[in-house]
């Protein structure tokens, strides 16, 4: 089953993308002071009009990657800046027409993973260590009904995992422990059954991980968060409260430490209703509502002691905050984007649509 990864890519999901975020200036720095949402404003340019960015990792205020898909057909695009935003360096791969860079984890400047989704060997795994000048495919499916949507690694960076749409009524696990180098598809036994579910690579955060604990969310016949706390043997499906659907369910995780978390969601059927479109976890295993959002939640991060939010679909779009653990949200501002990152240096970039690039 590939409903959701496959309307993503369809021109009327994956439509514009590639907002990339550059560091947050807050109108008041004050690291005791949650950001409000006068605070907050988006500045959007231009990166790539081709590409649908919906793979992010901010490394710090200077340095981010993003990666995407060209809307056109042509060549999936990965691009690098090291200066706040302020220009973008075209780091991609050769030969990757057709390809949809959904997801990239980086380390630094230098070394970053990238996860190609598709149905069977569009499925892929590249990893740089020179930033981007040259690339080595670590992975390609070879099952043809898996389709790979999001990955993370552990602290340290030498355990990751990547997940799957479900096969043979599981959803599929690989996992690397020499940093993306190598990777290996996990025994399905400690896999609660998924029949009719599959994943949302809708901002590259379907599957995050903090601590020794990794989570991922699903949709379809049910919307569930998927929990491991033994390196991605065993998992724990537990009810997310976003309602599920042929295209709804959760779409993207965020967790401030292992306890407290965030899921966001909503249906693409509908972009514009945010009914019951968050949740929030205090012991990183039960879930409840968050209330509603105004937008589709794509994705979420953490910024200082806010979360904020952002999701687009086509013209429908939107960013808010919550300023008390998401029990509640405020809109601020009708911008939109697929994917979001917030640094521990306090910046925060998004990357959405039609090759947009924007400050906070």
């Amino acid at each position: 089953m590939r409903t959701f990864s496959r309307m993503l890519n369809t021109p009327l999901y994956a439509v514009a993308l590639a907002a990339l975020v550059a560091p947050v200036a807050l109108a008041a720095p004050s690291a005791a002071r949650p950001p409000t949402p006068s605070d907050l404003e988006w500045s959007v340019t231009a990166v790539d009009a081709d590409q649908s960015f919906r793979g992010l990792d901010a490394v710090d205020r200077d340095t981010a990657w993003v990666s995407g898909a060209s809307v056109s057909g042509g060549d999936a695009r990965i691009y690098l800046t090291q200066d706040g935003g302020t220009t973008w360096d075209d780091v991609s791969p050769t030969d990757s027409a057709g390809l949809n860079f959904r997801d990239v984890e980086a380390e630094d400047a230098r070394t970053a993973t990238v996860l190609a989704i598709g149905e069977g060997e569009a499925s892929r795994i590249y990893r740089t260590t020179d930033g981007g000048t040259t690339w080595t495919e670590t992975f390609r499916n070879t099952e043809p009904t898996a389709f790979y949507n999001c990955m993370d690694f552990y602290p340290g960076g030498k355990r990751g995992l990547a997940v799957s749409d479900p096969v043979d009524g599981k959803f599929r696990i690989i996992s690397t422990d020499d940093g993306g180098r190598s990777w290996s598809v996990l025994p399905d036994a400690g896999m609660p059954d998924s029949t009719g579910e599959a994943n949302f690579s809708a901002s590259g955060d379907c599957l995050t991980i903090s601590g020794h604990d990794a989570w991922f969310g699903s949709g379809g016949a049910q919307s569930r968060i998927f929990h491991s706390t033994d390196r991605g043997l065993t998992w724990t499906a537990t009810d997310s409260t976003i309602p599920a659907g042929e295209a709804a369910g959760v779409f993207g995780l965020a967790f401030k430490n292992p306890r407290q978390g965030i899921a966001v969601g909503g249906d693409f059927a509908a972009a514009a209703d945010g009914v019951d479109a968050s949740a929030t976890t205090r012991d990183g295993k039960s879930w409840t509502s968050g209330g509603d959002l105004g937008h589709l939640g794509e994705d979420a991060a953490y910024l200082r002691r806010s979360v904020v939010v952002v999701g687009e679909s086509g013209p429908v779009g939107g960013s808010s905050v919550s300023t008390d653990g998401g029990r509640s949200w405020e809109q601020f501002s009708e911008v939109g984007f697929h994917t979001l990152d917030c640094t521990n240096d306090g910046a925060c970039w998004a990357a959405g649509g039609k090759g947009r690039v924007g400050t906070l």
